[in-house]
């Protein structure tokens, strides 16, 4: 894959808003990953692997067709889908949850996995905190901005 092939592929992706795009030939493989608020852009010839991608803070109008929002109390910050997918508490169905209601957790921490188009994204605490509350069964399909844990910062 030639420079211009590559740079056609950026435009695309900023062009419709994709954050992750790989493509595989009989020659090459080229994965590129970008910040949905960003226009950085990795390019790797590595095989694929979960990506951490940071949560924006979506629009409060949007907030109103995902439903009912949770009301947070003093010190509680709202994580929210940062993509539209299937929300996992765990890396596989046979290993333990990567967080429970009451864990403490380090900003940074993964907190659970959205699988958008077959790839996996782990999504991390933004701020260290406490679990308060996991608003999201296994499995379940969610929306951009849905939200998915409660964090007491306090």
């Amino acid at each position: 894959m030639d420079l211009r092939e590559l740079k056609a592929l950026i435009a695309l992706m900023c062009k419709t808003g994709l954050v992750e795009l790989e493509i595989q030939d009989q020659e090459s493989r080229v994965r590129l990953v970008r910040s949905p608020s960003s226009n950085v852009t990795e390019v790797s010839s590595r095989p694929p692997v979960a990506a951490h991608v940071p949560a924006p803070t979506p629009a409060a109008s949007h907030a109103g067709s995902l439903g009912q929002e949770p009301e947070l109390g003093p010190g509680q910050v709202l994580v929210r889908s940062p993509m539209v997918g299937t929300f996992y508490r765990a890396p596989s169905p046979d290993t333990a949850p990567f967080v429970n209601e009451g864990d403490v957790v380090k900003k940074g921490q993964p907190l659970c996995i959205i699988e958008a188009m077959k790839m996996m994204n782990e999504i991390a605490a933004e701020v260290a905190g406490k679990v308060s509350r996991i608003l999201c069964e296994n499995a379940q399909p969610i929306e951009y901005g849905q939200p998915l844990m409660v964090l007491d910062t306090q």
